[in-house]
């Protein structure tokens, strides 16, 4: 797990229906990653801070991002040194997608599927959002 001094960022895939979060270090470790309800965001973001510092909190610039913007309330905003960094999210979610599969490699009969036939068995939103964070993070470096 992560040391208490060392700073994170939050990133969030927002949806109407469901968010990917993923809280990742500045090196790039991820840390944490979850799919939860849009109005559950605000709850989980305070309970992977746990305190630590954290530089930014990502967020997918298009699909609900105004939605989960209202929600999260600017007292939570501002625990963020840098706020609310919105990231580019084309694409993302194939990218996700693909990560997805290749966490969770078929097996049996399955294998012979090939790979744009098959169907993530859960919703894969948290990997969409740590490409968020990763585009984040080499943005930062440029």
């Amino acid at each position: 797990m992560c040391e208490s001094n060392e700073t994170l960022i939050v990133a969030v895939d927002p949806g109407r229906e469901k968010c990917g979060l993923a809280v990742l270090t500045l090196s790039g470790q991820v840390l944490e990653k979850a799919v939860v309800a849009p109005d559950l965001v605000p709850k989980a973001i305070i309970e992977a801070l746990q305190g630590r510092d954290a530089e930014a909190l990502v967020v997918g610039d298009r699909t609900a991002k105004q939605d989960l913007i209202n929600i999260l309330g600017e007292s939570l905003i501002r625990r963020f040194r840098k706020g609310i960094v919105e990231v580019d999210e084309h694409l993302s979610s194939l990218e996700g997608r693909k990560r997805y599969l290749d966490d969770h490699p078929p097996k049996g009969l399955w294998r012979l599927i090939p790979r744009g036939l098959r169907v993530p068995a859960e919703p894969f939103d948290d990997y969409a959002a740590v490409v968020l964070a990763e585009r984040y993070l080499r943005s930062r470096r440029s």
